[in-house]
């Protein structure tokens, strides 16, 4: 198994970066106002006090992303530790070693040939409904019914509507049992189910908000119906969300009365408040000023590996983009190094393969660097010496805003014309869900501890038509790859390690020498900052950070 709780990453101080004083100072008087709600929310709490309460834990971030808080719906990561805390799964991971399984609402589980057998624990939903083996099954046939993005996560180990009843089933009121499709391992399912598709839901509950057939989908959106240690109480889009603690939680009892996730996108509001004592916890810094928090005995920085990267997602159904030489020349037009120093810091390293290096199989990097000459080959080759205008899309927050004037310097080297268009979360991935894009800078993720979930936003496309679904990112760049997504298939599916290890190997290969449509360019991690008032605070980038650990000093 693979240890990747812990990565050691060479840091490097990026270039200093002007900001704008006016701005800030309207966000500064705007979050003053909007923690007074936070802070007196319920209570007389003199608006003077600086240090948040003790029994609440503030937590500054970019809610851009969270369009839903449905998890059969919500698959982007802003959204996963809103769902790790309304929800339990069957199954969770160690909080300090995401390749240990972990017992939650199944207390034992028995691993058979061609199925695993879930034991269910007494437990409760928020509502006081029982939490049974009907409520998982449904959960689990609901995710497929809706067909959304977190379908995919189902879909890619060979679960669809149509076998969902003979492979999911309730063998009593407390067991359920969950049969392997050809192409998925009793390992595989069981890290799927730590992660936000694994969320079971108040069956009762949903149904009751159903709407004209919507599997509750308008209401679960909004709303929570799960038995985790917490409940959804507000959202403000692109403002705050709240959660309040779940008193007759089965398990653990928080020590937080109430979280509060303040949407803060501007990173040196956010080290702001985190030094005013306004802020427990920085999710969304930017490399500068994490950096300037080392040394700071007030404070601890962690760097949660999140499994993933930070891509270039070039649209094949652009004429210019669907040429393989083209996207090699730039793939050689990449300040990889550059950029690294000056942007990514803390957030990323630079990798070129679509396996992280620490993961078994991982192959070493191509060895893409800027070759301005190399790239301006690849440009003559493909038909284009003088080059072409491109659009950029990508969401405005850090550091996918300065990455993206990065590669529009590197491009424009070779004679590449970048116009960038910035936009919310929203705007961004229904674009690149719709493929109404040339470049896009998506971050790909991984629900698996393992090679092949990392593959998976690379490797797999089993239809690339009109009607593929979009969960998939190589379906959203228009990249037809039949002989790569079979043999990932036949990956998935492998249960002898070292044969599965070779067919990891294999596809990065073949992914490179396709020359990718998806470039993995930097391995991707989420470094917060985390007051040291805080202990128990584990920061989770697979399936979710929890709270019911949590405590905090006076």
């Amino acid at each position: 198994m693979i240890v990747v709780s812990s990565y050691d990453i060479d840091r490097t101080h990026p270039v200093k970066t002007g900001g704008n004083k006016l701005k800030i100072n309207r966000l500064l008087g705007a979050t003053a106002l909007l923690s007074l709600g936070v802070f007196c929310y319920g209570a007389n709490v003199p608006a003077s006090l600086a240090a948040t309460p003790v029994d609440q834990l503030v937590l500054g971030t970019s809610l851009a992303q969270v369009l839903s808080l449905d998890p059969g719906q919500a698959t982007e990561p802003g959204a996963a530790t809103i769902l790790a805390n309304a929800y339990d799964r069957l199954v969770t991971t160690d909080n300090t070693d995401a390749t240990k399984v972990l017992p939650q609402l199944a207390a034992s589980w028995d691993i058979e040939p061609d199925a695993v057998v879930f034991h269910l624990r007494d437990a409760k939903f928020q509502s006081g409904n029982p939490v049974t083996a009907d409520d998982v099954v449904w959960s689990f046939s609901r995710v497929l019914q809706m067909n959304q993005a977190s379908a995919s996560v189902l879909k890619q180990f060979g679960f669809s509507t149509e076998n969902a009843a003979s492979l999911i089933s309730a063998v009593d009121p407390r067991t359920v049992r969950i049969g392997l499709p050809p192409q998925a391992t009793a390992t595989s399912l069981l890290y799927t189910l730590t992660g936000t598709t694994g969320s079971i839901v108040d069956k009762k509950t949903a149904l009751a908000h159903e709407t004209d057939g919507d599997h509750a989908n308008g209401w679960l959106r909004v709303n929570s119906a799960g038995s985790g240690p917490f409940k959804l109480t507000r959202w403000s889009p692109n403002e705050m969300i709240m959660l309040e603690r779940n008193d007759d939680y089965w398990g653990q009892k928080p020590a937080m009365r109430r979280v509060v996730m303040r949407h803060l996108p501007e990173s040196q509001v956010q080290r702001l408040q985190l030094t005013k004592g306004d802020l427990d916890v920085g999710l969304a810094l930017s490399a500068k000023d994490i950096m300037s928090f080392e040394g700071n005995k007030e404070f601890q920085i962690q760097q949660l590996p999140a499994g993933g990267f930070y891509a270039l997602a070039m649209n094949c159904q652009n004429p210019y983009l669907s040429n393989p030489d083209v996207r090699r020349a730039i793939a050689w037009a990449i300040d990889y190094d550059g950029i690294a120093k000056s942007i990514m810091g803390p957030y990323g390293r630079v990798r070129q393969m679509p396996v992280p290096i620490n993961f078994a199989g991982a192959l070493p990097d191509p060895g893409y660097k800027l070759d301005v000459a190399k790239a301006k080959e690849y440009l003559a080759k493909a038909g284009y010496p003088d080059g072409f205008p491109l659009v950029l899309k990508t969401i405005a927050e850090t550091p996918r805003v300065d990455l993206a004037t990065a590669l529009q310097a590197s491009l424009g080297q070779v004679g590449i014309k970048v116009s960038i268009e910035q936009g919310n979360g929203s705007q961004i991935i229904a674009a690149h869900r719709g493929r109404q894009f040339d470049l896009l800078l998506p971050q790909t993720g991984n629900g698996l501890p393992t090679g092949i979930g990392a593959l998976s936003d690379f490797a797999h496309n089993p239809d690339n038509s009109d009607k593929g679904n979009p969960g998939y990112f190589a379906w959203r760049s228009a990249c037809d790859i039949p002989d790569i997504n079979k043999l990932y298939e036949q990956a998935m599916g492998e249960r002898d390690d070292a044969r599965q290890v070779e067919m990891i190997k294999q596809l990065q290969q073949m992914i490179v020498d396709a020359a990718p449509a998806v470039l993995p360019m930097f391995e991707r991690f989420t470094p917060i900052v985390v007051s040291a008032r805080l202990q128990g605070f584990y920061g989770q980038g697979f399936r979710g950070t929890r709270f019911e650990t949590v405590t905090k000093a006076e």
